[in-house]
């Protein structure tokens, strides 16, 4: 079977785009790439470096300046894959409460969409790729052959995400993990450049009460 060449799938915090993209890409050899990543790193740089991320410019700034890779897992800790910032592993760093709490700010920054956005548009030209985020569909991708918009109640995505960090050993209050969800989901979704909302010829998923491979196979059904 032919596939796309890209596939698109964005959605809220929590709504499991992550999970399902990486089972997808698997299964059909393209490379899954989380862009979320790297507005997490961007962002635990300027929390390290600038004292904040309240200053546009500077955080911009950085963004243009920082190295970000993203690379297969070398460590056996449950990781899907490495991040890296000018060559320090941060990949359980940018997860910290401190990042979910400033991570929307950072990511509506115009120069810092700009930064991160030709990145994420260089790898997607490789081809063979599922890449995940908010505003692939609409645009990094706009062109790419599918879409999926991925979403859930807020009460459900907290709920996965609380579930995460305690397993993670990292503990944090369900109800401010929820608080600090409806808060960045104002964020995304009121900001003026780049939306999160779905592009107009995705195909929307709701996956509330849904397993994770109830919502794979939905995704490889649209493929098919």
């Amino acid at each position: 079977m032919k596939y796309p060449k890209h596939i698109a799938i964005d959605g809220p915090a929590a709504s499991g785009k992550s999970t399902v993209a990486e089972i997808v890409a698997h299964q059909i050899g393209y490379l899954f790439f989380d862009t979320g990543v790297m507005y997490r790193a961007v962002t635990l740089a300027s929390l390290q470096r600038l004292n904040g991320v309240n200053d546009e410019k500077a955080v911009s700034d950085l963004a243009e300046a920082i190295d970000i890779d993203v690379r297969p897992p070398s460590v056996q800790d449950e990781r899907k894959y490495d991040v890296l910032v000018d060559g320090v592993d941060v990949t359980w760093d940018i997860r910290k409460p401190e990042v979910d709490a400033n991570v929307s700010r950072v990511s509506a920054y115009a120069g810092v969409r700009k930064a991160m956005t030709a990145q994420q548009r260089k790898i997607g030209e490789r081809g063979q790729v599922v890449m995940v985020g908010r505003d692939i569909g609409t645009v990094v991708l706009p062109d790419a052959e599918l879409k999926v918009f991925l979403d859930a109640s807020v009460e459900e995505r907290a709920r996965r995400r609380y579930d995460e960090v305690q397993h993670r050993n990292q503990p944090e209050p369900y109800e401010q993990i929820l608080q600090a969800m409806k808060k960045r989901d104002e964020i995304d979704s009121t900001r003026d450049l780049a939306p999160l909302c779905p592009a107009d010829d995705a195909h929307i998923l709701n996956t509330e009460g849904m397993t994770i491979q109830q919502v794979v196979d939905a995704i490889l059904a649209f493929l098919r």
